[in-house]
């Protein structure tokens, strides 16, 4: 189905934006501010390339101003009852499921994801602030004796500090809430700066919090066209004790090294190369049903989507056939154009990098076998059609690097030494998908491949209650989980003589 990329956003969604204030868009102490130097950045509308908005844009000196906010609240905050703090965030959860369509509209909007993407975003972003409300409470230490006798030991965690949070454009709610909720669940305070794309949706939420009672200097919002410089500056406080990150794989070592100078505690969430398996015992249709969720969500602007599919010879005829047909069949559009349901990618810069991994592949000897229609009028925008391309050549480079958009490469596979040395041979280790009836052989697969997360026999992995993180250059630390909240926790031990 062919769109044309006319349709604008709804007028209720402009006054919400007007509403945010963006051009107070330094959130800090509770209150909205404008950026000490005065400047403001433009967010655009990636459908059109048209303005949203003029955002404050912070730098260093509304960096610091946001670490002061956030240590002067921490003593309070971290003495704050669990329950209290459990609350807190129990009212967030409530409040963002009532504000759900606005939210979605919102991201839609700045990001260019589909409204079905961005609706399910906003349930699963919300459902942090309701896991950590229950982990909140879950306040358990370890109380035993010495082996040597004569002394008792308790263990216990406290929060960590102030954390420093830095999030990514593709899932702008999902990735705040993630960071957001365990850091308040443990005691802490936060400084977030959202990727510059997407900083509304990051206000959107502190708005949020606040009304929800977090007090005064919690959450801090600084966004900035100088990120480098914002983040620096985090790293480079003394009163800053966490970092955690999500975004690319070089900027991470980056963060790291300069995280290694004062040694703050860390948490990486990085890039992925997430291998989509299917056997020769495959059920077809589940595999492609998966694939359509593993490799379109979010126009494969995910760090877990599938980026090389590896289909076993006996049913890869089969399989791209069904597949390709599915994906040419998607509707190509604006989030507000009926029916849309891939939206284009982040920037014109995005979009020409993956065109040039499509010509690459192409030219290396691969094939399009299937493609969907962009819109009408779509060369105002940052759009690319979905594609299927068959016969990828072992070594081309759209299997080596993180594609982070609608296209996927189908390499064919007949035995499992082969598949194994095909699917580890990457720097990336965050997710990976197996699909056969086999279970004990995906099972036995799964194992084997270097991965943190491993989705069988299903395209969707991420969920708030499991431990989310990669291995490899894919990350250090899990977010979601029991694992989540020790994120930004210390653990402390009393040694105590009752003699």
């Amino acid at each position: 189905m062919t769109t044309t990329v006319t349709p604008t956003a709804p007028a209720d969604l402009r006054a919400y934006v007007d509403a945010l204030a963006p051009r107070q868009g330094v959130w800090i102490d509770g209150h909205g501010t404008t950026a000490r130097a005065g400047a403001t950045f433009a967010v655009t509308d990636p459908a059109t390339g048209d303005a949203i908005a003029d955002v404050a844009d912070g730098q260093v000196p509304d960096a610091v101003a946001a670490v002061d906010a956030a240590a002067r609240a921490l003593p309070g905050w971290a003495a704050t009852a669990p329950r209290e703090r459990s609350e807190v965030l129990r009212r967030a959860f409530a409040l963002m499921i009532a504000s759900s369509e606005q939210l979605a509209a919102l991201m839609s909007w700045e990001n260019g994801k589909a409204l079905a993407d961005a609706r399910s975003e906003v349930t699963y972003a919300a459902e942090f602030f309701r896991w950590f409300a229950e982990e909140a409470v879950r306040t358990e230490g370890e109380y035993g004796s010495s082996p040597a006798g004569g002394t008792r030991t308790v263990v216990t965690h406290k929060p960590v500090g102030v954390a420093a949070l830095v999030t990514p454009w593709n899932f702008p709610a999902a990735m705040a809430t993630r960071k957001i909720a365990p850091a308040l669940a443990a005691g802490c305070t936060v400084v977030l700066k959202p990727a510059a794309e997407t900083p509304l949706t990051a206000l959107a939420v502190a708005r949020i919090l606040t009304e929800a009672g977090v007090p005064d200097g919690v959450v801090n919002v600084v966004p900035t066209t100088d990120a480098a410089g914002v983040v620096t500056a985090w790293l480079e406080d003394a009163r800053v004790r966490k970092i955690s990150f999500t975004g690319s794989t070089p900027v991470g070592r980056v963060l790291l090294k300069q995280a290694a100078d004062r040694v703050v505690n860390a948490s990486m969430e990085l890039g992925g190369n997430a291998p989509f398996v299917v056997a020769a015992d495959a059920d077809v249709d589940a595999a492609v049903a998966g694939a359509m969720v593993a490799k379109l969500r979010n126009g494969g602007q995910a760090c877990t989507a599938a980026n090389r599919l590896y289909v076993h010879a006996d049913v890869v005829e089969e399989f791209t056939e069904k597949f390709g047909a599915a994906v040419a069949a998607l509707t190509v559009g604006p989030a507000f154009a009926e029916g849309s349901e891939i939206g284009p990618v982040i920037s014109a810069k995005a979009a020409k990098g993956i065109t040039g991994l499509i010509e690459a592949a192409v030219a290396a000897g691969a094939r399009v076998t299937h493609q969907a229609a962009l819109p009408e009028g779509h060369e105002a925008g940052y759009f690319v059609a979905p594609t299927v391309l068959r016969d990828v050549p072992a070594d081309a480079e759209i299997l080596r690097t993180e594609i982070f958009g609608p296209v996927a490469p189908i390499v064919t596979w007949r035995d499992d030494a082969e598949l194994l040395e095909l699917v580890n041979g990457t720097e990336f280790g965050l997710a990976a998908y197996v699909f056969s009836r086999d279970l004990k052989w995906a099972l036995q697969t799964a194992e084997k491949i270097d991965a943190g997360m491993v989705g069988v026999n299903r395209g969707v992995i991420s969920d708030p209650a499991t431990p989310f993180g990669g291995v490899k250059q894919s990350g250090l630390g899990r977010e979601g989980a029991r694992e989540g909240i020790r994120e930004f926790q210390e653990t402390q031990y009393f040694s105590i003589d009752w003699s």
